[in-house]
């Protein structure tokens, strides 16, 4: 059996509407922000455990919105009003999360911050979040900067304006909102968070879907539960299937949509996917949300890229960067890395695994 939660976001008290039906629980769904991951036989199609009546393995299924996308988290537990508490514990840290790190919550601590430019008293997950994203930045060579919101902004800007040329923003106009980029003018304290120049704003979207994910994979090993899938953008699958087998997700070819590239058996890993098909500011889709914190411009050197790593900031973070990089580059970060894999997808359809001896995982 397979329990499937359905519930409006913020909606908490009202989280009793439960269909037993295994054949919808991904219908409906339609692609939002960084959705290039799929469920390849996870919830809907695994099957269950062969047991006796009283230890039947089934699967509780929460579906929502968070950070602006579709989202879902399933257990595997025999005892359903137990795994129901939990996932409503689980919404609820997801929710707290958001309040603190959404870009669309004007509410929110980062939208708070990205205002005023200073922040007191910041949440402990803020203060960690960004203390992570600093290394991540420093080990990218600052292919990974959450400072670049400001040119996100300045694209957005000018493609909203009426005839403007397709070409993009002027070279002039890129480099001014540089001058407001690079983490190195963010002071970091648990006391306080501060912007030092004027204009400056934070982004988390590469870094935080990892981070919330990883939250619940903590929340969900302390409440004893090890038979998980979490998919709130990035994936985290913990233990197995009910039927033993591990969970299977497939990477989404973003050209040919709804093909697959390819199927990966995960078992207490997370796998993240960065793609420029995401958001595009141009109809052309030259100019897209990938934008290099370095240059100010919108590289597009892979269709895809994919990161499988033991926690999902990680995943996320290095999918994100990666996005950046030449392949060379990557290569040796992931050398130095010995417990990641990389699966990146070029314009032309192939597939190049990195490293090749510990490529990702097929069934």
């Amino acid at each position: 059996m397979m329990v499937n939660i359905r519930c409006q976001p913020f909606q908490l008290k009202n989280m009793i509407a439960m269909v037993v039906e295994l054949s919808n629980l991904l219908r409906g769904q339609t692609p939002t922000r960084r959705r290039f991951l799929t469920v390849a036989a996870g919830f809907a199609a695994c099957g269950q455990a062969q047991a006796a009546p009283h230890q039947v393995k089934r699967q509780t299924v929460w579906r929502g919105v968070a950070l602006g996308a579709e989202v879902q988290v399933g257990l595997v537990h025999p005892d359903e009003d137990l795994a129901r508490d939990t996932l409503q514990s689980c919404i609820q840290e997801i929710r707290r999360l958001e309040a603190i790190f959404s870009l669309y919550d004007a509410h929110s601590t980062l939208s708070k911050l990205n205002r005023t430019g200073r922040v007191e008293g910041p949440e402990f997950e803020l203060v960690d979040l960004l203390a992570l994203a600093l290394q991540f930045t420093h080990e990218t060579g600052g292919a990974f900067d959450v400072t670049v919101q400001r040119l996100w902004n300045a694209y957005a800007e000018h493609f909203s304006e009426p005839g403007v040329s397709s070409k993009g923003p002027a070279g002039a106009f890129v480099r001014s909102n540089l001058n407001l980029v690079g983490s190195t003018h963010i002071r970091l304290s648990p006391q306080e968070i501060m912007l030092e120049r004027e204009g400056m704003a934070l982004t988390l979207n590469g870094i935080a879907q990892g981070y919330i994910t990883d939250r619940i994979r903590d929340l969900l090993k302390a409440r004893g539960f090890s038979n998980v899938l979490i998919d709130l953008g990035e994936i985290f699958a913990g233990g197995e299937r009910p039927d033993g087998r591990a969970w299977q997700v497939g990477i989404s070819d973003v050209v040919s949509h709804g093909a697959t590239l390819k199927r990966l058996r995960l078992k207490d890993r997370a796998l993240a996917t960065s793609s420029d098909a995401g958001f595009a500011f141009s109809p052309d889709g030259r100019f897209t949300h990938l934008i290099d914190p370095r240059t100010g411009e919108c590289p597009r050197r892979y269709r895809s890229v994919s990161v499988l790593a033991d926690d999902a900031t990680t995943a996320d973070a290095l999918s994100t960067s990666f996005a950046m990089l030449r392949l060379e580059e990557i290569e040796h970060i992931v050398e130095q890395r010995t417990k990641i894999s990389v699966s990146v997808v070029l314009h032309d359809g192939t597939i190049i695994d990195l490293p090749k001896e510990r490529a990702v995982d097929r069934p």
